[in-house]
C-alpha cells in the first residue's frame, strides 16, 4: 500500500504530511483527514493512518507543528509511560499553545483544499478524524468547512473547549468517543443535549474502562477494547457518509 510524505501549501508554509491510500490502478477513495493527538505524527499514526486506507480511503495525517519544523519534532520513547510524560510534554506544550484556533483553520482550508484536489481523491466530501487535541481540531475544521465535510469523528478529545456555538455549524454526521476518565454522564448528558439543540446528528457516548489517550497503543493508557470500537465506530460512520472503494 503506498505510503507518502507530501508538502501542503499553507499561508504559512509548506506542511509536512503523512498519506496513505490503497493502490488499485486508477481508483480513486474518498478522502480522510485524519488529525494526530498531542504527540504528533510517529509510527503508531503511520500504523492507524494505514489500517483506515486499508479499508477504501486515502487518508491524509498533517504535522499540525510544521512551523517549528517537519516531523518528528521532538524525539519520543517507543512506549510513553508515566515516567516519560513529564518531560515530553515539558517539549510538546509549548507547540501546542502556539497552535492557536486561527492556526487550526487556517491550516485546515489548505489541508482540505490540497485533499480534495489529489489525482487519487475521489470528488464529493470529506471526512475528518482526530484524537485528544486533534479531536477539537476535526470538529472545528467541521464547522469551518460544512461544504466540504460529512463526517467528523473525535476520540477523548475536548470537543466542547470552544463551546457549544461551535456546533450550531456543523453539517455533517457526527461520532464522539469519549473517555471514561475525562467525562462524567452528567457531563455527556449536557453534551449531547447541546449537540441535539443545534441539530448534529450524532452519536457520542463514553467507552467503558477507558481513560484519556485509550486509542494510542504506544502510551500507558492504551486500552485494546476501546481501540476496537473505535474502529468499530469510526467504520460505521464513514461507510454510512462516504462511499469506499477498496
Amino acid at each position: 500500500m503506498p505510503s507518502k510524505t507530501l508538502r501542503i501549501p499553507t499561508r504559512d508554509g509548506l506542511a509536512d504530511a503523512h498519506a496513505v491510500f490503497p493502490d488499485h490502478g486508477e481508483h480513486r477513495y474518498p478522502g480522510v483527514l485524519m488529525y494526530a493527538d498531542g504527540f504528533g505524527i510517529r509510527p503508531v499514526l503511520r500504523k492507524m493512518a494505514r489500517e483506515l486506507a486499508e479499508h477504501g480511503y486515502f487518508v491524509l495525517v498533517p504535522n499540525s507543528y510544521y512551523r517549528h519544523g517537519p516531523a518528528p519534532l521532538i524525539e519520543l520513547p517507543e512506549y510513553i509511560g508515566g515516567e516519560a510524560r513529564p518531560a515530553v510534554f515539558a517539549q510538546l506544550m509549548p507547540l501546542i499553545e502556539a497552535h492557536t484556533a486561527d492556526r487550526v483553520l487556517s491550516d485546515a482550508e489548505a489541508y482540505l483544499r490540497f485533499l480534495t484536489t489529489r489525482p487519487e481523491v475521489s470528488a464529493g466530501s470529506v471526512a475528518v478524524t482526530g484524537y485528544c487535541i486533534g479531536g477539537l481540531y476535526a470538529m472545528r475544521t467541521a464547522a469551518a468547512h460544512p461544504e466540504h465535510v460529512a463526517a467528523v469523528a473525535a476520540f477523548h478529545g475536548p470537543v466542547g473547549a470552544d463551546g457549544a456555538g461551535l456546533f450550531s455549524k456543523i453539517s455533517a454526521r457526527v461520532h464522539l468517543g469519549h473517555a471514561e476518565g475525562d467525562m462524567t454522564p452528567e457531563a455527556l448528558g449536557k453534551l449531547n443535549q447541546d449537540l441535539d439543540e443545534a441539530g448534529v446528528s450524532h452519536t457520542s457516548e463514553i467507552y467503558p474502562g477507558t481513560v484519556h489517550g485509550f486509542t494510542m497503543s504506544d502510551t500507558d493508557t492504551f486500552h485494546a477494547p476501546g481501540l476496537a470500537r473505535h474502529w468499530d465506530r469510526l467504520l460505521d460512520l464513514l461507510n454510512r457518509t462516504l462511499a469506499p472503494t477498496g
